[in-house]
């Protein structure tokens, strides 16, 4: 009765009303049956609908243009009888959704309270709760799929809760309640989608190679239309996919009968094209040829199953009725000098890891080796893929090479690394591996992985701030060189004693701003973890004092050897150089994917990156860095190093990771050539000895440092060297396109970079060299922002 005392109310509230606001509702504010909420975009629409008996109402999105196609559904098992159903926005910040009896049928059990909640359709689909004030997430229906993967969405861990995410069929066309399949990423060795009935796996995709899942390399026919997204992170294995600017609506769904679709709407037909469907044959049941078989879709004559080389039936009578037992035809236990390996042809990597296949990272130049050392399950014929090694006794072997045979070879599903500088497996058991170590210590999801340091210790280390120990100098701070007690605990992890001690100028004209700064400093970069990364180790906060403790990186920036004396240049040659920007690069791919976090730097430069001892480049000030995701509404600070700042970030401040795509391609160009952009002539103006001009007129050889090899030494000497050099500077010429639409996302920078065959694009140029204008020099777009001049 209370609960009713308290609903009853909420229905005869006058606040927001659907039909005020066409896309939202704030607190108090309800959504009756009848009434609809429409996507800013047009996209989406959520409201009442019914499957079948009329009288059965459920809550749900669909898209607009296809009124049919219900993608989310809230009261999945539990309809409303009656057009008397109200979604209620409840001052909690949380929905209710209530029959005409007042009862609930379905609740959002939003986390957190807010006075000033509101409820919004966005137009990828996606329903949010959010504070208004802060605009900080309460609840999202992306987070609660029912049948349909959409552009944004995504399936598989959290590692920290446990929490798995994944889609699940309806009971039937007219019952959207649960079904008996559900589909969702597998994340306990090799990343792949499957489906599962209940608990029994009917399908997979094969794992994941970098480009696409290995069973579906269909996947590149329409990577056009999508961006695909393996994330492995402190927090996650997820997947999903996104919508590149012009791409058809899309969805993924799973039927009630375990079929799997991706669907694409074509306004031409206005109906939806079908671009992959699974199980697609008989071979697409899970394991259909058991432990050791091998399945071919085109062997109807044999019921689709064979074995695996050095395999036979088990029992031929059984196997002829269809019990695909095979055994091996010679004993398992052979000495290193007994048995060798033998390629079985190209087929479909098993589930289990007797065999072995190169970790093929597709582009990206690297190779690990997976290793199967338990039976070989479902493995299968299919497009495209690699070899699958198995282990097998040299008199085998001999026997094979005397009877002349000839094996016919099969495409295997490509195991491939997420991350494209290692091993799909060991990075990611990594992973988990210390995810689970993290678990049982009961650290909180948001918990960094620094500590904080007292400000006594810091102070003897550096000799109380002594300038002598200056190392370097910004616009928010001072680095200083320090020395830890050999007892001290950080010491245990440490190559040496040094530390970079990090101190912010608290009197300059933006406390505000750098003290919000050095928060997130703390917060984000203490739980990033990569070789291109400088470690965060610990803070100080005492008093007025605001310092971060950094590892010490020996040769000190990347400028002093590219812009510095020709001994220093010339220590660089074009192996190590080629090294440096690589490593630049997987540190930015880190940071705008492989963290989880979607980070932007935004002050990309060679005086940012720091050099270890063995030349591993380590990106390094990150007091500019932003979460994409967390920065696209209010006020924030520009940071503007000439030179370097792309020309949206610069004439209007806009910030998306393309603007580190564009400081990369200029410090790439720099590494190359030892001359600054920000100096006059810049490295990518229009100019007779610029990238442009040189690029046009197919004089690339030119733009090379001369203290790494004169041009005429140059192209005397190595063609894989010039190809190496000439490839390069295409990149980034890419990468500085005035448009951000014309630039590589920084995944695909790092594949073509360690390619040597992969086809590129001709870039557009030249590039506009181009400056904030406006009153005191800023862009009309900018004036509300604070604009940061970097030197």
């Amino acid at each position: 009765m209370s609960f009713l005392l308290f609903v009853l109310p909420l229905l005869f509230h006058l606040g927001t009303r659907a039909a005020n606001a066409a896309d939202t509702f704030g607190s108090g504010g309800n959504i009756t049956d009848g009434e609809t909420l429409v996507s800013a975009g047009g996209s989406f629409t959520m409201g009442f609908f019914s499957l079948g008996v009329p009288a059965r109402r459920y809550l749900g999105i669909w898209f607009s243009v296809s009124e049919d196609t219900v993608c989310w559904v809230a009261n999945r098992a539990r309809p409303i009888n009656g057009g008397s159903g109200v979604l209620v926005l409840g001052d909690g910040g949380r929905l209710l959704l209530l029959d005409g009896g007042g009862q609930v049928a379905w609740s959002s059990n939003s986390s957190g309270a807010s006075a000033s909640a509101v409820a919004e359709l966005l137009n990828t689909g996606n329903l949010v709760v959010r504070d208004r004030a802060s605009s900080h997430l309460l609840w999202q229906s992306f987070d609660h799929p029912s049948n349909t993967l959409l552009p944004g969405m995504k399936t598989g861990k959290n590692l920290w809760t446990g929490a798995e995410w994944y889609i699940t069929s309806w009971s039937s066309p007219t019952d959207p309640a649960p079904g008996l399949y559900r589909r969702g990423l597998e994340t306990e060795v090799l990343p792949e989608n499957a489906v599962w009935r209940g608990n029994v796996k009917t399908y997979r995709t094969g794992p994941w190679n970098g480009l696409y899942f290995n069973g579906v390399p269909d996947m590149v026919s329409y990577a056009n239309f999508f961006t695909y997204k393996l994330t492995i992170s402190s927090g996650e294995v997820t997947y999903g996919y996104d919508a590149k600017a012009g791409a058809p609506l899309s969805r993924i769904t799973l039927s009630d009968t375990g079929m799997l679709q991706r669907l694409a709407w074509d306004s031409s037909s206005q109906g939806w094209k079908t671009f992959y469907s699974a199980p697609r044959d008989a071979c697409d049941a899970y394991a259909r040829c058991g432990a050791f078989g091998l399945c071919d879709a085109g062997a109807a004559s044999t019921s689709f199953c064979g074995c695996v080389e050095g395999f036979a039936p088990a029992s031929p009578s059984a196997w002829d009725m269809r019990d695909t037992s095979p055994t091996r035809t010679t004993p398992r236990r052979w000495t290193r000098e007994e048995s060798d390996w033998r390629s079985a042809g190209r087929g479909a990597l098993p589930t289990a890891p007797v065999a072995y296949a190169a970790s093929d990272i597709r582009g990206a130049g690297r190779h690990g080796c997976i290793i199967w050392s338990g039976d070989i399950v479902d493995a299968r014929y299919v497009d495209e893929g690699q070899d699958l090694y198995l282990r097998l006794a040299k008199s085998e072997l001999a026997e094979d090479v005397k009877a002349g045979k000839r094996k016919r070879k099969m495409s295997v599903r490509v195991i491939a690394t997420i991350c494209v500088s290692g091993a799909a497996a060991i990075i990611l058991l990594f992973h988990i591996k210390n995810e689970a170590v993290r678990l049982e210590e009961g650290r909180p999801p948001n918990a960094t992985a620094v500590t904080s340091i007292d400000l006594a210790t810091l102070q003897k280390g550096t000799r109380s701030f002594s300038p002598r120990k200056v190392r370097g100098q910004g616009a928010f701070g001072v680095v200083y060189e320090g020395q830890l007690p050999k007892d001290h605990p950080l010491v245990g992890g440490l190559p040496s004693r040094k530390v970079a001690v990090k101190r912010l100028k608290l009197s300059s004209s933006l406390p505000n701003r750098v003290l919000s700064d050095y928060k997130r400093e703390v917060e984000i970069v203490g739980n990033l973890c990569h070789d291109n990364l400088a470690r965060l180790l610990a803070y100080c906060n005492d008093g007025d004092e605001r310092i971060l403790v950094y590892e010490y990186v020996e040769k000190r920036s990347l400028d002093l050897y590219i812009f510095g004396k020709p001994s220093a240049r010339a220590s660089l040659n074009w192996a190590k150089r080629l090294e440096i920007i690589r490593g630049i690069c997987q540190g930015v791919w880190y940071l705008h994917q492989g963290s989880g976090e979607n980070i932007v730097h935004r002050d990309l430069k060679p005086s940012n990156v720091l050099l270890d001892q063995n030349n591993v480049p380590k990106i390094a000030d990150f007091g500019t860095l932003k979460l994409f995701h967390e920065d696209q509404t209010g006020a924030q600070t520009v940071v503007i190093s000439p030179g370097y700042a792309s020309p949206e970030y610069a004439e209007h401040g806009e910030m998306t990771p393309k603007c580190d795509v564009f400081s990369f391609g200029v410090v790439l160009l720099e590494v190359i050539s030892g001359r600054r952009n920000n100096a006059t002539p810049s490295v990518i103006s229009h100019t007779d000895t610029q990238a442009w001009r040189l690029w046009e007129e197919h004089r690339v050889l030119d733009l090379l440092d001369t203290a790494v090899a004169p041009p005429a030494q140059l192209r005397s000497g190595s063609e894989d060297l010039s190809s190496e050099l000439r490839r390069c500077i295409q990149i980034g010429l890419l990468c500085v396109q005035q448009s951000p639409g014309d630039r590589p996302a920084i995944s695909a920078v790092l594949a073509i970079l360690g390619s040597q065959d992969s086809p590129l694009e001709q870039p557009k140029g030249p590039m506009k060299q181009l400056r904030p204008t406006g009153n005191d020099g800023m862009s009309p777009d900018l004036e509300s922002s604070t604009v940061v001049h970097l030197t």
